[in-house]
């Protein structure tokens, strides 16, 4: 297409762009992985939301300018929430940032992303490092298939309810835990799910980085002796599959109702444990169970 001479030709502006939510991965310990094109959003960018403006401020020190810093975490999210938008709506670009990785996993920034979309606001992710990815890859365990739990609940109940849960899942499971947490960690899982392959891994990316394992007993032994510091992050094999065992109604339906009443599992969720661990029908041991119910109702007198 011909271009009359004179005409001025508008160039499409760089990022960052007004009006856009940017989601912004920032290092999780070595600085020099905050990458360029991060560097050039934050330090264009008009505002800044981040968890802890202390600890955010330190990592953009170093660059040549930055946005004005907001602080946005689980406490204060329900009223901070509408003002980020309102920066959004009045055309200024916002950038989302965690304390380490990616903002989003394991954060209310799931939260903000989902409400800038739900307003009509562009949101654009600036990729960075991810902390469950690099323990993952690192840990020589499968990574096809994974399945990525985050932070279990803090409570040993409930912690250990959940745990029975998952104990049947066959793909390898990724969790975040707190440093003072780990060894109880360890040790349900090693109680509950057996001496499967583990790895933990702990300072990622920095000088003292490393992987504990290679079991969950081996890692129990060691955290006992040398207690964790840091966040941790920590990779299990899945189950593997069990053989078929003979159809024994008394004993299978012993062991559905000690995880109903014992481990607090629904009659679904009891049924779909003792499955995996038996090799039978989740169908036919969950009409166990409640044939056995219904007995017990029926047989009992007054």
């Amino acid at each position: 297409m011909a271009i009359e001479a004179g005409a001025i030709v508008e160039q499409p502006r760089e990022e960052p762009h007004g009006g856009v939510l940017y989601v912004v991965g920032t290092p999780i310990g070595n600085r020099g992985d905050l990458s360029p094109r991060a560097r050039r959003v934050l330090e264009q960018i008009d505002v800044i939301a981040c968890e802890d403006t202390r600890h955010s401020g330190q990592l953009l020190q170093g660059l040549s300018g930055h946005g004005r810093l907001v602080s946005f975490h689980r406490h204060n999210r329900q009223q901070r929430q509408p003002q980020l938008l309102a920066v959004l709506a009045s055309g200024q670009g916002l950038a989302l940032i965690s304390d380490a990785g990616m903002p989003g996993i394991s954060d209310p920034g799931e939260e903000l992303v989902a409400a800038a979309r739900q307003a009509g606001h562009g949101v654009i992710c600036i990729p960075g490092p991810t902390a469950f990815v690099m323990a993952l890859v690192g840990s020589g365990l499968p990574c096809g298939r994974f399945v990525f739990e985050g932070f279990l609940p803090a409570r040993p109940g409930a912690r250990r309810q959940r745990l029975q849960y998952m104990a049947a899942e066959s793909r390898t499971m990724v969790f975040y835990e707190a440093p003072h947490r780990l060894l109880a960690l360890v040790k349900d899982l090693l109680e509950l799910w057996g001496d499967r392959p583990l790895q933990v891994g702990r300072e990622l990316t920095k000088r003292h980085e490393e992987f504990v394992g290679p079991t969950t007993a081996t890692a129990l032994e060691h955290f006992r002796d040398q207690p964790p510091r840091g966040e941790c992050c920590v990779v299990v094999g899945g189950c593997p599959a069990p053989a078929t065992l003979p159809w024994d109604g008394d004993a299978l339906a012993a062991q559905l109702q000690r995880l109903v009443r014992q481990e607090g599992l629904s009659h679904s969720q009891a049924a779909r444990v003792l499955a995996q661990r038996s090799g039978h029908s989740r169908q036919r041991l969950y009409a166990l169970l409640l044939q056995r119910r219904h007995g017990g109702e029926q047989g009992a007198g007054p």
